[in-house]
């Protein structure tokens, strides 16, 4: 165990530059006293390390040292080479490089780790879009992820979804980073005015400027993704509907990407009849896509309000059973198929 926590010290160290007793002890999950212990023993064991006093002072180790160690255990081989993705990495225009790397990590760890590692590959398979969706395709992927490691500024023409049939407007970014979400590449990129995600596909032209810009040293981008998810969700769903499902019903609308639905339902569900149907409040975007939603579940919901919505699909139900009350209607020459 202290010889993981050594290894731990000095690999911080060398990644992170001069650290503090402190902040070791909270990275690390142990005392301050045991940090100075430990330091002490990488120092007795011939390791440059050294501390400095005072305010800006901490640990670090002598400038330009670098340990050969990498401290891989079996699982922690394994992950590295489940956490490769290698067809958003191609996309990116790193896929050669994504391969390269692999080989390298191959061909540094011992026998054993490596057979066990590469055999992720064989066992393993990451595929981001969702259901039914081939994910994106953009020339501009490569282009925008240049520009996002190089802090080029970038002038493309874009068109949104609000703007479906108009023409694609001009827009000089910054972009700060590259996010894929179910298959689909966004850019989060600032316009001059403030932070906007933008849809990598749906940028039609796009050139890199010579000028550069300066990336706020503050900025993360995972927090801000789930800022702007949060926001998203609370723009979609502008009203709510009350409805009773069945069992069946309930098992239906068990897809994730109605993840919002799913924790509304489980929040609010009724205690089940003896039937199994529970009454609950659901989150719905616009009346029309409500209707929809709702009827593909058939005679396994029973919307009780708002009353507009189930005046919508009760119109909707009548017209559904007048089709289905007669025979249907075959235009001449076709006969009428024979009964199973």
């Amino acid at each position: 165990m202290r010889a993981s926590r050594l290894l731990s010290i000095l690999l911080l160290l060398q990644v992170k530059g001069r650290l503090t007793a402190e902040r070791l002890a909270e990275e690390l999950e142990v005392s301050v006293r045991t940090i100075y212990r430990d330091v002490g023993a990488l120092h007795d064991a011939g390791v440059p390390i050294y501390g400095d006093s005072g305010p800006d002072g901490g640990y670090q180790l002598l400038e330009g040292y670098r340990t050969r160690l990498t401290g891989f255990t079996a699982s922690e081989a394994e992950a590295l080479f489940l956490a490769g993705m290698p067809g958003p990495a191609a996309e990116l225009g790193l896929g050669t490089v994504v391969a390269a790397v692999q080989l390298k990590l191959q061909a540094a760890l011992p026998a054993e780790l490596a057979e066990r590692a590469a055999s992720i590959e064989e066992r393993f398979l990451l595929d981001a879009p969702g259901w039914f969706q081939q994910g994106d395709g953009s020339p501009h992927l490569a282009g925008v992820a240049e520009a996002v490691w190089g802090q080029h500024r970038i002038q493309v023409r874009y068109r949104s979804w609000q703007e479906q049939g108009k023409q694609a407007r001009t827009r000089t970014l910054d972009p700060y980073g590259v996010v894929l979400k179910g298959g689909r590449w966004y850019v989060v990129a600032h316009n001059g005015e403030q932070l906007r995600t933008y849809r990598i596909n749906q940028i039609s032209g796009l050139s890199r400027l010579e000028e550069r810009f300066e990336r706020p040293a503050d900025f993360d981008l995972a927090a801000y993704w789930a800022s702007y998810l949060a926001e998203f969700r609370s723009r979609l769903y502008r009203s709510h509907a009350c409805v009773r499902l069945s069992p069946l019903g309930r098992r239906m609308l068990s897809d994730p990407a109605n993840v919002v639905v799913l924790e509304a339902i489980d929040a609010t569900a009724s205690e089940a009849d003896a039937g199994g149907w529970v009454t609950a409040e659901v989150p719905i975007e616009t009346l029309q896509h409500a209707e929809r939603e709702f009827l593909r579940l058939g005679a396994e919901v029973d919307v009780l309000g708002p009353p507009e919505l189930r005046r919508r699909m009760a119109t909707t139900a009548r017209r559904l059973a007048s089709l289905y009350d007669s025979e249907p209607a075959r235009p001449p020459g076709v006969s009428q198929p024979a009964h199973v």
